[in-house]
Order: C-alpha cells, then sequence, then structure tokens
C-alpha cells in the first residue's frame, strides 16, 4: 500500500446540518477519539457520540477530556452528572470547544455511577434531569440539550412511567431523546447484564413517538443490520447502533446511502489513513495499540477475519510500527481472500 491522499474525514467539517437519522452510541473504553476517528473513515454522516464524561473529570481532572478532531464531526458530548451548576459550566465550555450538542446520560447502570448520582438513577429524579436541561440550555443557548435514556428502572416498567419521567424533562426545553429499549436494573444485574437481560420493548419506543410527534426519538438496542434500522426508521426519526458498530465497524460502510449519499469505502485506503494517525499518535507519545485496538473487527464475517484479528491481537500491544503491523495483518487477509476466491 501506498497512497498519499488523505480521506474526507481529514477535512474540517461543521455541525450545523445534524441529521440525527443514524448515530453511533457512547460506549465506556470504546468510542474513545482514536476510535471515532476510525469510524469517521467509515460513514461521513453518522453522528458519532463521545464516551460518557462526567463533569467532575471535565472541571477537576488533569486531562482534557473535551478533545476531539474536527474530522470526526458530527460529534455529540455524552455527560455524567446531575448538578445544574456543574452540567452548565461544562456544556458552556464544550461550546467554546466546538460541540454543538451535548447529551445527558440517564441509561448507565453501573453501580459507580449510581454513587455519582447519574445515569439510569436518574429516571427517578425527572426534576432533576429538567433542572440540568434548563441550565445547560441558558448556558449555552446554541448548543443542542439531549437525553439518552432507558425505558424504566427495576420494577418501574411501564409506559406511564417513561411518561413521568419524559415530560418534565420535555416541559424544560429538551426535543432530543433516545430511548435504550430495555428497562435497567439498578439492584440484581451487572452492567453487562443489563445490556442483554432486559428484554427489548422496540414497541414502547414507537409508542413514545406516536405520543409526542414533535420530538425527535432515537431508538437504541440490539440493532445489527442495516434491514433492522430500516424497519425502525417507519416508527422513529432515527436510531443509534452500540456494539454492532464496534465490533463488526464494516457495517458503518453502508450507512452513507440511507441519507443518500452512497460512496464506495476502500478498507485499503483506510488501513493507510489509519497508519498516517496512528503514526502521529506515536510521535506525540502514544502507543499504536491505543489505535489499532478499535480496528480488531474491522474485516468480521470475510475471509482473513480470523488473521486479521488475531495478528493485531497477538502483536498489537506491543507494536511500535503500526505500518508493520497492519501490513501485515493486511497481506493475511489478502492470502485468505485469494484461496477463498479458488
Amino acid at each position: 500500500m501506498a497512497f498519499t491522499n488523505q480521506p474526507q474525514a481529514n477535512q474540517q467539517r461543521t455541525t450545523s446540518d445534524f441529521n440525527r437519522l443514524l448515530s453511533i452510541a457512547p460506549m465506556l473504553d470504546w468510542t474513545d477519539r482514536h476510535c471515532r476517528y476510525f469510524h469517521r473513515l467509515l460513514t461521513q454522516h453518522t453522528v458519532l457520540y463521545t464516551e460518557m464524561v462526567t463533569t467532575g473529570a471535565i472541571l477537576h481532572g488533569k486531562m482534557d477530556f473535551l478533545q476531539f478532531n474536527p474530522a470526526e464531526q458530527p460529534l455529540v458530548l455524552q455527560l455524567g452528572g446531575s448538578d445544574p451548576i456543574a452540567m452548565a459550566e461544562c456544556t458552556q465550555l464544550a461550546a467554546e470547544r466546538g460541540y454543538r450538542e451535548v447529551n445527558i446520560n440517564v441509561g448507565c447502570p453501573s453501580d459507580r455511577v449510581q454513587n455519582g448520582r447519574f445515569g439510569a438513577c436518574l429516571m427517578a429524579e425527572p426534576e432533576t434531569v429538567a433542572a440540568c436541561v434548563a441550565a445547560m440550555q441558558a448556558a449555552a443557548p446554541a448548543v443542542v440539550i439531549s437525553v439518552k435514556t432507558r425505558l424504566g428502572i427495576d420494577q418501574h416498567d411501564s409506559d406511564e412511567y417513561l411518561q413521568g419521567f419524559l415530560e418534565p424533562v420535555i416541559a424544560a426545553g429538551c426535543r432530543h431523546f433516545t430511548l435504550h429499549a430495555r428497562n435497567a436494573w439498578l439492584n440484581g444485574l451487572s452492567p453487562k447484564q443489563n445490556r442483554d437481560i432486559p428484554p427489548l420493548r422496540y414497541d414502547r419506543v414507537y409508542r413514545m413517538k406516536e405520543r409526542y410527534p414533535e420530538l425527535h426519538i432515537t431508538l437504541n438496542g440490539g440493532v445489527k443490520t442495516v434491514i433492522e434500522i430500516q424497519h425502525h426508521l417507519q416508527h422513529v426519526d432515527g436510531v443509534m447502533i452500540g456494539r454492532e458498530a464496534y465490533q463488526n465497524p464494516t457495517l458503518l460502510t453502508e450507512f452513507d446511502r440511507l441519507y443518500g449519499a452512497a460512496r464506495e469505502i476502500d478498507l485499503e485506503q483506510v488501513i493507510e489513513s489509519m497508519i498516517t494517525y496512528t503514526n502521529v499518535h506515536v510521535a506525540q507519545g502514544g502507543r499504536p495499540w491505543h489505535v489499532v485496538r478499535h480496528m480488531i473487527g474491522l474485516f468480521q464475517g470475510g475471509p482473513g477475519a480470523k488473521k486479521w484479528r488475531q495478528v493485531l491481537s497477538q502483536y498489537g500491544p506491543q507494536a511500535t510500527d503500526a505500518r508493520e503491523l497492519l501490513e501485515s495483518a493486511y497481506h493475511e487477509v489478502c492470502q485468505a481472500r485469494a484461496l477463498f476466491a479458488q
């Protein structure tokens, strides 16, 4: 491979034309800035989300938790917190850094998040969420404030309970909601179990759109194929993809056609672009593994996928040369493809 042209994702993008038809979910330890850059090479129009960042990390942490590459836009900051003053301050800082949407996390069920009094436990405190929305909008009027939530918590699993949460938040001015189509169990299930055990209830998300047609409702949870996306879009305004987007990133190459902007994605060019990107990261003191770990699923389901995963998983954590690592892994893919074609 000897490509020199930079992909479209390296061009300056704006967020004034946000189209929330499709988005990739915020996933802790997964959707960091390196992952988002990689995903942007695969889809130009899908909205990306940061990992959840807490107000404490932004206001008191030593790292720059608002950092992103302009190529990642359109990009949403997901914020964890429940203090309206801190939430407003972080929203103002985010606006100054170029974010045009901040999303409040009301969906994470982990004990650590509950102890910090944010995430899914806030479904029991709709007035607190409403106060955060109002304060954030006042602090940065040009920024869209959205909420990502579950359908309910613990035994509170009804349309009425969800409406009881939504209505004060709507009254505070929020118009964009992402509904993870599962209940969250704050007691008795781990975060991992909460992603699989509570049953998916897409019908309840559909009913919320019917009840509140003025809202932009995005459905999240268990969606794995473009056919499923197209089905859901007959009932809601947007679809958010989570684990499938990370574990099978080639799926993202199909998304732009749903925007009417189909384009051919050359995965060899994507790899070359990621080599260039990774070399910059290494020159700044990072390691190739920080970046390439997000690429392990690139050829999922195709010839050579297993070899690609093996090379990156075995040699990636100790690698010092991104080109050598990725080209050797891609060589294995090419060999497998040649054998498959025979």
